[in-house]
């Protein structure tokens, strides 16, 4: 006889009544359960959640966001669990039938799913451990992570995530901070933790803050073994920043130490080109030097095309937003059928 598997959906909440009927419609129909632990709403989350057909429960929030995923693991008590949050949804053709197979798929690895993220000006797309067996359990009290020593299985699910989007922004404001700060101080030497209080500080445009953040994040690097998925990003990051403080040698120096580290990201090249044309811009004696190597930034990104599996690779830098920006080099240097030839094979 096939066994039967049971998933639920598992979803932590505060105060997110604008989106969490969104997130249970998409997912209800291909879940056995869905459980929104309630942090302590004062809005309509928990009636909503009611309506939209989910189990609620509560946990008292302590600034650990690993203590209430885990709780509410532990009252959903399912073979798989698919944790998602409020600003999450589901997306793509395919994602209902994954998760329906979970039914009958034995909870022996850990599921991974494609997010994209929505923010101001595009999206950006990450592979996630969201889909869980019932007895994997969170570490972490911010960017919190699941332990377990289990293969991993990449699922076609997909989902949206519009938290980076300004309205939503505003309101997570300082929260992430505090915790991130609080658990840099429980272990000040973790590279990640410092690389997200960068990443939460360039999201509000405090790129100063940032820089200290990344840098603090890449001198402890050399405490791992290898490199990290996120690095790409991080580096990414840290170009803008510099761009954006107007700090381009030093960036343009930071960005020569990573060209083999980051030798197949379309977003490293992209943001280089774009740390070079704002010099460029700043100091037109140095432009006839300059165009040359942004040029060969922007041309690198088409080379390299689209890599949507590398964690926080932005949608178009390995293709039309390259060839955009190329394009407007080639006008501006007078070679304009060569622009117009790019634009058309985009």
């Amino acid at each position: 006889m096939l066994t039967r598997w049971r998933s639920c959906l598992v979803v932590i909440a505060r105060n997110e009544a604008a989106t969490i009927t969104r997130l249970l419609t998409s997912v209800r129909p291909f879940v056995d359960d869905m459980l929104v632990m309630d942090t302590g709403s004062t809005d309509d989350t928990v009636h909503l959640s009611e309506a939209a057909g989910a189990r609620i429960a509560h946990f008292p929030w302590i600034d650990d966001f690993a203590a209430a995923r885990n709780a509410a693991l532990d009252t959903a008590a399912a073979d798989w669990h698919v944790v998602l949050d409020a600003d999450e949804w589901l997306i793509g053709e395919g994602s209902g039938a994954a998760l329906t197979a979970l039914r009958t798929t034995s909870p022996d690895f850990v599921g991974t799913i494609a997010l994209q993220d929505h923010f101001d000006g595009g999206t950006a797309q990450s592979r996630l451990s969201r889909v869980l067996p019932g007895r994997v359990r969170y570490a972490g009290r911010i960017h919190e992570q699941p332990v377990h020593d289990l293969p991993l299985r990449a699922l076609d699910v997909q989902v949206g995530h519009d938290g980076y989007l300004p309205e939503r922004l505003h309101v997570k404001q300082g929260r992430n901070e505090q915790l991130l700060r609080a658990a840099i101080d429980d272990d000040p030497a973790n590279p990640y933790l410092w690389y997200q209080l960068g990443k939460d500080f360039s999201v509000y445009d405090r790129f100063a803050d940032a820089e200290a953040a990344f840098a603090n994040a890449s001198d402890r690097l050399t405490s791992l073994p290898l490199t990290p998925a996120w690095w790409n990003d991080l580096v990414a990051r840290r170009l803008f920043g510099f761009k954006s403080l107007k700090r381009h040698a030093e960036g343009m120096v930071f960005a020569e130490t990573q060209l083999q580290r980051c030798a197949d990201s379309p977003d490293f090249f992209f943001a280089l080109g774009d740390l070079l044309l704002d010099w460029a811009a700043d100091e037109p004696q140095q432009a006839d030097a300059l165009i040359p190597m942004i040029e060969d930034a922007w041309r690198r990104c088409l080379e390299i095309g689209e890599r949507p599996e590398q964690p926080g690779a932005v949608e178009g830098r390995g293709s039309h937003l390259a060839a955009h920006n190329l394009a407007l080099v080639l006008d501006a240097t007078g070679r304009h059928e060569e622009a117009r030839a790019l634009r058309e094979a985009r």
